[in-house]
């Protein structure tokens, strides 16, 4: 039940990003999903009675997490409603789903993970996934935006460059604090910002707009499927369950915001899970454990 909540939450943003883009700029909407993740998490850390734990998170970590605060939320929220911004929401969210995929490479450089043979044929399906989708969104739009293309693939390298990172610090913070803390620097940073920027939120269907991103994209979700993980015997299900969102977001994205949805965007998202399905179960070296990417 947890994990299928934040499936459902995580299914439903792609068609809200484009909504409340519609009422906002994508540094407002960002803002206000900022400050409502920020107090759903400290809602949190109080109903788990983590207040405590604060104090032995050292100086250094502080220091670390003030620069993973810059990271996640803001460069790559920024990044991806930018990107959705230029592109239809069909186009952005399944390329942004690539981040697994971008991951790898990151190991491999930074971790001397080396990437086994097998997993190139995953990384080239996922690749052919995102031309499907970006030859298909030529239909809806004519061409699309190569500054959206680029965001939206950069957006995926932020998100995997933070779970690198964040995951090094997971048996050293819990991560009801990890999560709170990466919040604070954020919202600190925004609110900052915010006083040298142009900012103007006077919609109130923008204002619960960007209320539902920071509730049903960040701070719900995060909770429930980390929850899901700590509670289940089975996490291998858990993570295969999160596959279903990208394809549930598309109904979304047909009924809600009316866009027609493509063929190839079809194919497209079919490639880019299949690809990371098969590097995370079926192309690791028999032997070795298979690593989730919750």
């Amino acid at each position: 039940m947890l994990a299928s909540v934040a499936v459902l939450s995580w299914s439903t943003v792609a068609t809200a990003f484009k909504i409340a883009l519609s009422q906002l700029t994508y540094f407002e909407m960002l803002l206000v999903a900022c400050i409502t993740a920020f107090m759903i998490f400290t809602v949190w850390m109080t109903v788990e009675r983590k207040w405590g734990q604060l104090r032995k998170v050292s100086p250094k970590l502080w220091g670390t997490f003030a620069l993973l605060g810059l990271l996640n939320p803001v460069c790559y929220y920024l990044v991806l409603f930018k990107s959705y911004s230029f592109l239809p929401a069909q186009v952005a969210q399944p390329i942004n789903y690539m981040w697994p995929i971008v991951l790898l490479v990151l190991l491999a450089i930074f971790d001397k993970q080396p990437i086994p043979g097998r997993k190139y044929i995953g990384m080239v399906m996922s690749l052919g996934g995102v031309a499907f989708i970006s030859l298909g969104g030529k239909g809806i739009t004519g061409d699309l935006s190569p500054v959206g293309l680029g965001l939206a693939a950069f957006s995926a390298l932020l998100w995997a460059t933070y779970w690198m990172f964040n995951n090094r610090l997971k048996d050293r913070v819990d991560e009801c604090v990890s999560l709170f803390l990466s919040f604070l620097f954020g919202t600190v940073y925004m609110c900052i910002a915010a006083c040298f920027m142009p900012v103007d939120i006077s919609s109130w269907s923008g204002i619960l707009a960007g209320m539902y991103i920071g509730g049903f994209e960040i701070g719900i979700p995060f909770i429930c499927f980390g929850m899901a993980i700590r509670i289940t015997s089975n996490p291998a299900l858990i993570n295969q369950m999160c596959y279903l969102s990208p394809f549930m977001s598309l109904f979304f994205i047909a009924v809600i915001l009316g866009e027609p949805i493509m063929l190839t965007t079809y194919i497209g998202l079919f490639l880019i899970v299949a690809g990371i399905v098969y590097n995370q179960y079926f192309a690791v070296p028999s032997g070795k454990p298979k690593r989730q990417l919750s």
